[in-house]
């Protein structure tokens, strides 16, 4: 597809699953629209956050390091973490947001500014600049608020979440964030921790509804293995159920599934984090109304199983291509 007529992509998530996307989509399209989840407590972001006041920049360091064209030089120094003293640990893209932040009038104006140092592709924006906690009720009761918190909690219990939630309920989005879901020809959901990346984007008012709204083409990007602490025992089918139970039934009619098999020395490594290849049923996605999309989209390095950038992004792509000339019916 020529770039001239590439489609405009709006992309929500967090961690590093939305990262390794859009390392993939950047060479399909110069519209891309990454929006961010601002959720979370935990490590260099989490002390960012506590001593400064700040939204959580670690998300949106990684996101703007997949985007970026600059020197190569650069972005590995963006990436770059301290090993010894009080900033053990934290990357100096972190402290460089930081330091916007502080000069700058909002978090998503300092998102900008180091998103045009680094000559990204597309742009980057947080999903609110509001202080956000995640929230959530588990099913023996507990309401549990932080995100690192109800991850620890979750696997010291047997008890499921039921619901997550933000405080303050009332958030607002950024102005541009809907406008890029209503300008999008193609939205992406995923991939990422079901309850601490994807699902955080759509408890913002207006949000969902923006979704649910867009006559785009709308797929969610199924995680290759469950999360211990977040959705250990779930099948695709659990996955979308808790999107729509959050978001509704029409956030997206899409969703891509990797059906290349995980080596044996991989799966092993993964059980005994109590981690698991998700389990698919293709009757159970049609029974929700699911165009689903089985493709080889997982790779492995080191110890990890990830999406493949190249190979995600390609098949999106394809997807978009069936699809776009009856998006307004789907």
């Amino acid at each position: 597809m020529s770039r001239r007529y590439a489609p405009k992509i709006a992309v929500l998530g967090g961690g590093t699953g939305q990262s390794t996307m859009l390392r993939g989509l950047k060479a399909h399209s110069d519209a891309i629209t990454a929006i961010v989840t601002v959720t979370d407590d935990g490590g260099g972001s989490g002390i960012l956050r506590r001593e400064l006041n700040m939204p959580p920049p670690g998300d949106i360091r990684s996101c703007i390091h997949a985007l970026a064209n600059a020197e190569p030089a650069m972005q590995a120094m963006l990436n770059y973490r301290f090993h010894e003293g009080s900033l053990a640990g934290q990357s100096l893209g972190n402290l460089l947001l930081a330091a916007l932040y502080d000069m700058s009038p909002s978090f998503d104006a300092a998102v900008t500014a180091l998103s045009d140092v680094l000559a990204i592709t597309g742009r980057v924006l947080p999903v609110t600049n509001t202080d956000l906690v995640l929230q959530a009720r588990f099913s023996d009761g507990a309401v549990i608020r932080g995100e690192t918190t109800i991850t620890d909690y979750k696997k010291q219990t047997d008890a499921v979440i039921t619901r997550v939630s933000i405080d303050p309920p009332d958030a607002e989005a950024l102005p541009a964030v809907l406008e890029a879901i209503a300008e999008a020809d193609l939205i992406v959901l995923g991939p990422g921790s079901l309850y601490t990346s994807v699902l955080p984007n759509l408890l913002i008012p207006g949000v969902s509804d923006a979704i649910c709204a867009s006559d785009a083409v709308k797929v969610y990007v199924m995680n290759v293995m469950t999360q211990d602490g977040e959705t250990e025992g779930y099948s695709a089918a659990d996955h979308v159920r808790a999107l729509f139970d959050h978001g509704g039934s029409k956030l997206f009619s899409h969703v891509l599934v990797n059906d290349l098999p995980i080596p044996e020395e991989y799966l092993a490594a993964y059980r005994r984090e109590n981690a698991f290849p998700v389990a698919v049923s293709r009757g159970e996605l049609l029974s929700l109304g699911l165009k689903p999309t089985f493709a080889p989209v997982a790779a492995w390095d080191g110890k990890l199983v990830r999406h493949d950038p190249a190979a995600l992004s390609r098949t999106l792509m394809g997807i978009y291509n069936k699809f776009a000339a009856t998006r307004i019916a789907d």
